[in-house]
This record gives structure tokens, C-alpha cells and sequence, in this order.
């Protein structure tokens, strides 16, 4: 039996990733983050570190079961729900925030704050990430640094693209991109996806919009400056100075010093 479809819109990460979108997320992306590049940084900025966006869990609970005192944030209370499954499973405790970047209010400084990977890329203007940025500053110890990831989003070559999988319970699940809307001068990128998961009793077929807003490497520099952060490296993948031209790139920021948090 086909259960009733949503039709799609744009909405903020914290609506996306609920329901079968939240159930569905991690074994369909593309790539997993590497647990040991975020625990070396935990190890060489300090403790207690706060990782933002962090899903269902990857990296954050693998460096929690490596005894590193690590928080999690996500905007969606469903996807922290998969979360905490996860940790109850590992038996790991885990502490864990259901709050929007943006709006960030932990009472407490962390010497590291990072992402994971681009989820900042899902605050879906300049406002909103400046907001963001303002908070994480707001966060940050003196001495802090903030490392967030970025991309420029390719548009799509083809549409109707499906990633499959199975999951746990052996049914088929896949991901299909539908459509896609791309504003240059915006920088922003709408694709409408469709998640699906199918059994031998009935398929649930969910389509949401999921929106992306890039920054040009000058353009964020002066977004984190107005936010009272400094950018210190800008890195590629390989943690090496990024040329000029790349469109991955990781930030390390640190508390501009005449506007430091206590």
C-alpha cells in the first residue's frame, strides 16, 4: 500500500530532517566524516569540545567511546533521537542540544567549537549566518576556535538520480533528486528530493526541499569579521593552505581579541 506523499517546500534544517528524512539521512548520504581527524582536533585545541550539526552521530559518538568530552547540537529533535538510539546502543553516554545555530544559549565556553562537515552551508542566508557566527563566538573561550567547513555546491547533471540502500530491517530505501533551482546572485540551491522507503507490505514516499547557501571565501571572511572572529587558516581537504580556487574549505576562526567572550 503507498502511504500519502508530502508534496515539497523549502524549509530550515530543523523542519528537513524529521520523519523519514531523519530515519533515512545517514545510511543515503554520499560519505561518513573520519572520526580520527575531529578526535586530533579535540586533543590539540582542549576540552570540552562542541560539535554542531552532529546528526545522528558521526563523528560524536565515536570520540565519545574514545573518552574525549564532547557535546553534540542539532536543530532536529527527531535526528537527536537517532542519535541517542545510537548511543544507548553503544553504551555511551552522550550530552546532547537540541537548539538552532543560530540561536545557541548553552551558559558555558568551550575551547573548540566544529562542524563535522558543510551543515553550515543549511543556514540559508547571510542574516542567518551572521547570527550563527555571533553565537558561536559568543561560545567560544578566550583562547577558542571555531572550525567550520564549506562548499560551493555543484548543480546537477542529472536529474532523476537515485542513491539506494537496504536498512536495518531489510527493506529498500533510496533518495531521488527531482528537481533543482539554482540563484547565482542569491547564492543559493534548491533540490527537491524524494526519500523512500519500501517493504513487502507498503512503500512511504516523502519529498522535501533541500536548500543550501554558499559563500565566496572573501565574502565569509568579512561575515565572521562582522561577528567578531578572526579567520586564522583556511584549509582544503587535506588540511594544507586552500589555492585560490577551491571550493572546499575549512575556516579555523578565534575570538577577535578586543571583543572576546570572558
Amino acid at each position: 500500500m503507498m502511504k500519502p506523499r508530502r508534496r515539497g517546500r523549502s524549509m530550515d534544517a530543523a523542519d528537513f530532517y524529521t520523519g523519514l528524512v531523519a530515519e533515512l539521512y545517514e545510511p543515503l548520504r554520499g560519505s561518513a566524516p573520519d572520526p580520527r581527524r575531529y578526535a586530533e582536533l579535540v586533543r590539540r585545541f582542549g576540552e570540552p569540545a562542541l560539535e554542531l550539526g552532529c546528526g545522528g552521530g558521526d563523528p560524536l559518538l565515536a570520540l565519545r567511546l574514545a573518552g574525549l568530552d564532547v557535546e553534540g547540537v542539532d536543530s532536529s529533535p527527531d535526528i537527536l533521537e537517532v542519535c541517542r538510539a545510537k548511543a544507548r546502543a553503544a553504551g555511551v553516554e552522550v550530552t546532547l542540544h537540541a537548539q538552532r545555530m543560530e540561536e545557541l544559549a548553552l551558559g558555558r565556553a568551550y575551547p573548540l567549537i566544529y562542524l563535522a562537515g558543510p551543515t553550515f552551508n543549511l543556514l540559508t542566508d547571510d542574516a542567518t549566518a551572521r547570527r550563527a557566527l555571533e553565537r558561536i563566538r559568543a561560545h567560544l573561550s578566550a583562547s577558542g576556535v571555531a572550525w567550520i567547513p564549506l562548499f560551493v555546491p555543484e548543480p546537477l547533471t542529472e536529474i532523476g538520480l537515485t542513491r539506494t540502500a537496504t536498512d536495518e530491517n531489510g527493506d529498500a530505501i533510496s533518495v531521488t533528486f527531482l528537481s533543482q533551482e539554482r540563484d547565482e546572485v542569491a547564492r543559493t540551491q534548491r533540490t527537491l528530493l524524494r526519500y523512500q522507503r519500501s517493504s513487502h507490505a507498503s512503500t512511504e514516499s516523502l519529498d522535501r526541499v533541500w536548500e543550501l547557501h554558499w559563500h565566496t571565501r572573501e565574502g565569509f571572511g568579512a561575515l565572521a569579521a562582522s561577528a567578531g572572529l578572526t579567520v586564522t587558516a583556511v584549509l582544503d581537504d587535506d588540511g594544507q593552505p586552500a589555492a585560490a580556487t577551491a571550493t572546499d574549505l575549512t575556516f579555523a576562526l578565534t575570538p577577535t581579541p578586543e571583543i572576546a567572550a570572558d
